[in-house]
């Protein structure tokens, strides 16, 4: 019971951290498309 709680808690961790990763990929774009447009 304690491993498959703990592989949870990983899961879990792991999908926010994706979460995080995606969100900040996102925002570079809208930054490089923001300010690329200058050259």
């Amino acid at each position: 019971m304690k491993k498959l709680l703990v592989l949870a808690i990983v899961a879990l961790g792991g999908l926010l951290v994706w979460r995080k990763v995606q969100a900040d990929r996102a925002e570079l774009d809208l930054w490089t498309e923001a300010t690329g447009s200058e050259n």
